[in-house]
């Protein structure tokens, strides 16, 4: 990307498309392709799960690239962590499709799953970057609808603030090997379209109240450029009263446990999550 700054969205998303390769396949996990509340995607099966729990798994990517297939091993790895499925959405990306597509085709497999019949409080709204976003902004959306929430919710390196004030873009540029400033600025221009508001409280998940949230576990590298934004969200989400749990593993890097099964601190950080879904 240093070296083509210019590279079209079709090259991003054959890159990106490759996200999931450092990760081991999980162990005894199957999988689906399958459309849920009309938006097609990828189910993971691990074995012994309990099929009443569920995970909508958002991919990462900017809104722009990444998609079921690239996160699925990630998203196999989690479920299993935790014993029970998930379903990965392939949601519409921009810039094709801008703000609020993404979030529509979230809330549209969220209450297909409910129509298949889990209930609320037995799914997990779960995603990484991009997707972290997803995951908290489609439990706002679900609140404005008046529909109950998801259970709890997991964020892995959250990307949140479409308005970049987090001290540590400019702390941690030295040490982030993926994320920056200008990539980011792309992704923010492809994904609002040039018209919406950065600070829209759908688009930038910090602008909002947390009042009254599901559980929350948030995870973040030391390296990063955006671990102002999880260190954020666990504080606003704090104060509020909602329950969190940050976790920021020193010297990894935006989105660590996408190294499942080849790092020990991605499958560490695994085991940690495990032990705190099993004890809501």
């Amino acid at each position: 990307m240093a070296a083509n700054p210019a590279m079209s969205i079709a090259d991003l998303r054959s890159m990106f498309d490759e996200w999931g390769k450092p990760a081991r396949e999980p162990e005894g996990v199957s999988y689906k392709s399958d459309e849920v509340g009309g938006v097609p995607g990828i189910w993971a099966f691990p074995q012994d799960a309990d099929s009443a729990r569920v995970i909508l798994y958002t991919h990462g990517g900017g809104f722009a690239v990444g998609s079921a297939d690239s996160h699925r091993k990630l998203a196999g790895h989690l479920a299993s962590a935790l014993g029970v499925t998930a379903f990965i959405p392939d949601y519409r990306r921009s810039p094709e499709f801008p703000f609020p597509a993404q979030i529509e085709d979230g809330i549209a497999a969220y209450l297909g799953l409910i129509e298949r019949g889990f209930h609320p409080g037995f799914i997990t709204t779960a995603g990484d970057s991009a997707g972290g976003n997803l995951a908290i902004a489609i439990a706002f959306r679900l609140r404005e609808l008046g529909r109950q929430l998801p259970g709890s919710i997991i964020a892995f390196s959250p990307w949140l603030d479409m308005a970049l004030r987090g001290a540590t873009l400019e702390a941690n540029a030295a040490t982030d090997a993926l994320v920056g400033r200008q990539i980011l600025e792309g992704m923010i221009s492809m994904f609002l379209g040039g018209t919406a508001d950065p600070l829209d409280p759908l688009a930038n998940p910090l602008e909002n109240d947390f009042q009254g949230f599901p559980p929350l576990y948030i995870n973040a590298g030391g390296a990063e450029a955006l671990l102002s934004d999880a260190e954020s969200l666990s504080e606003k989400a704090r104060n509020a009263g909602v329950s969190v749990t940050l976790s920021v593993v020193p010297g990894m890097q935006h989105v660590f446990p996408a190294l499942a099964g080849r790092a020990h601190e991605a499958d560490d950080e695994l085991l940690r999550i495990s032990a705190w879904y099993r004890a809501l």
